[in-house]
């Protein structure tokens, strides 16, 4: 367990109590008030605490609140969701994930995916969900708009289906799914109440005993950036680097599809664009 700062927890405290106005919580303003935003018996009543635990909270010389008083806290003084973070922090107790995977992309990764017109990139979820993509990483990995929702993962297609599998070349492949089901193990216990995730996990044993075999390990890993060989069924095989870019945020990935310039790969995925080419809007 972390140390928790109190001077800076006791300054944190009376900073966002003077922004929050009575009238922000549903309070009465109550006459004149010597200083702006709650008093502190206001915070500790919406907080349902007592007042001189507050105060001395307020003071630097309260004891560690539990998870359960830092949430009450957060609810009073109506922190947002990094001042939340923030306050965890400070009290030494670093915030839980959320309790299932964020699914919705931001805008702003969708405009960059819908300008990337020359290289593959696509948004996975955290179990390798596709969450959104460009055409020009359908053209190279396959249409995922002509899967079902539910069939839109890394793994299972590599795991279920042959021709999704047969993109990937020797060693690259055995590396692919060692790599993906460590991943997916990391992301199974950080998300342990995920219906999706298990689903995924039930659904590959299930049907892989490939999967079941790699399972069993117990092997942890998070994925990384790295280069993959991919065979493409019309423009050969390709060398690229896959740059993996993380939003901590939503435990989201954004994975870009690069070869360095006057190498094969390039010109592959030159010509890719254009066999490709005839949609290029971002699907999600």
């Amino acid at each position: 367990m972390e140390h928790v700062d109190r001077a800076e927890l006791a300054a944190f405290l009376r900073a966002w109590r003077a922004r929050v106005q009575p009238a922000d919580v549903g309070l009465p303003a109550g006459g004149r008030r010597r200083t702006p935003g709650l008093r502190r018996q206001e915070v500790a009543q919406l907080a349902g605490m007592s007042v001189e635990y507050y105060i001395r909270l307020e003071q630097g010389r309260g004891p560690r609140p539990s998870r359960q008083m830092i949430g009450a806290i957060c609810r009073a003084l109506r922190l947002s969701e990094d001042e939340r973070a923030h306050l965890h922090h400070l009290v030494g107790e670093p915030p839980l994930p959320p309790s299932g995977l964020v699914r919705d992309v931001r805008p702003g990764i969708l405009h960059l995916l819908d300008r990337l017109d020359d290289t593959p990139a696509l948004v996975c979820s955290a179990a390798r969900d596709v969450l959104a993509w460009n055409a020009m990483a359908a053209a190279l990995l396959g249409d995922f708009s002509a899967l079902a929702p539910g069939e839109r993962n890394l793994i299972w297609r590599y795991f279920t289906d042959p021709a999704s599998r047969a993109r990937h070349e020797e060693p690259d492949a055995a590396q692919f799914a060692c790599n993906a089901v460590a991943d997916l193990r990391a992301t199974a216990a950080r998300y342990p109440a995920d219906s999706g995730v298990r689903r995924l996990i039930e659904r590959l044993h299930a049907v892989s005993p490939d999967f079941r075999e790699l399972w069993a390990r117990q092997d942890v890993r998070v994925r990384r950036s790295t280069h993959k060989r991919i065979l493409h069924p019309v423009v050969g095989a390709l060398d690229l680097d896959c740059e993996a870019l993380h939003d901590p945020h939503r435990d989201q990935w954004t994975i870009f599809y690069t070869a360095a310039p006057g190498t094969p790969s390039h010109s592959a995925l030159r010509l890719l664009r254009v066999v490709g080419g005839q949609d290029m809007t971002v699907r999600a």
